[in-house]
């Protein structure tokens, strides 16, 4: 089964997980999120909080959506999705701070020990590049 948006609170699932940090970050990208996006949080699946849509198109003609911003509080670190995929934000994320990354995914331990003036510049051009209307991929194909 795909995954969709649902109809969460996702201020009850950012005030149930279990990590003070997580929680904390949780807030902060928030916050930073709505602001650059201009969208109010959703809860897309279980666990991914997004903000705004994208739709997107396999060559094989599969098609889907995803949040065209979004965060999870993950009990290692919270991943921030990049659905245009890091590889376009490389030069940003050089001075964001500890940080390790996959495909699409930015995975931060602590926010206070990163650059988040740098974190909203990279999700601030995620953004644009996503919701320009021309973006059909998803990260593994950017």
């Amino acid at each position: 089964m795909a995954t969709t948006w649902t109809d969460e609170d996702p201020a009850a699932y950012v005030d149930a997980v279990p990590s003070a940090v997580r929680r904390r970050d949780a807030r902060t990208l928030w916050d930073l999120m709505e602001r650059v996006t201009g969208a109010p949080p959703r809860m897309f699946g279980t666990s991914i909080i997004g903000f705004g849509e994208y739709r997107y198109e396999y060559p094989s003609g599969r098609s889907g959506h995803a949040p065209a911003a979004g965060f999870a509080p993950r009990k290692a670190a919270t991943t921030v999705y990049l659905a245009d995929g890091v590889g376009a934000h490389e030069e940003l994320l050089a001075g964001l701070g500890p940080h390790t990354t996959g495909v699409g995914c930015l995975y931060l331990k602590d926010l206070e020990q990163v650059d988040l003036a740098v974190l909203e510049e990279v999700v601030r051009r995620s953004w644009a590049t996503v919701t320009d209307g021309t973006f059909g991929q998803r990260a593994a194909e950017s």
